[in-house]
């Protein structure tokens, strides 16, 4: 009998993503606490998102809406990584860059988290930003799910492929 196998891997649906961030630019255009702080929201570059304003607390008000609405979107907030406001001139920048694919570090750490604390018999296998989990029994994959999911990585995961 052949193995059956999972890949664990940390992918942005980057049209939810989108949706998100122009759901936020209609509600920093239409609020009343915003209005005349020259607050704004908008991609720059394909990974990371650039929020401007006239203060540090209304550039963090900005960030909460757009957390909110990608929360709303079932996506989660590990794909974020915002950094602090700078003062660039008079506005105050703030940059937030979308974290994608598994780095071989963290592929390390959950392939020992498989290794030390799964079933036996279940092998994983680093491949690129990827990993591969294989075993001979289907409730033995389901086992590693569940504990994958169970325990608080700093990346958001998605299993797919599932044969």
């Amino acid at each position: 009998m052949a193995d059956s196998s999972f890949d664990v891997v940390s992918k942005i649906d980057r049209q939810e993503v989108d949706n998100a961030l122009n759901q936020t630019v209609k509600e920093v255009g239409h609020r009343f606490d915003f209005k005349g702080t020259g607050a704004s929201i908008s991609w720059s570059g394909q990974k990371d998102i650039e929020i401007k304003a006239n203060s540090e607390e209304r550039a963090n008000a900005v960030l909460d809406v757009f957390k909110d609405k990608v929360v709303k979107r079932n996506l989660s907030l590990k794909i974020l990584d915002a950094g602090e406001p700078k003062l660039s001139g008079k506005e105050y920048r703030l940059m937030v860059s979308l974290k994608e694919g598994i780095d071989q570090e963290n592929a390390k750490k959950i392939s020992k988290l498989i290794r030390d604390e799964g079933p036996k018999g279940v092998k994983a296998q680093i491949q690129g930003e990827e990993l591969r989990v294989s075993s001979k029994k289907k409730d033995d994959l389901q086992e590693v799910i569940s504990l994958l999911k169970g325990k608080d990585l700093d990346i958001a995961l998605q299993f797919v492929n599932y044969r």
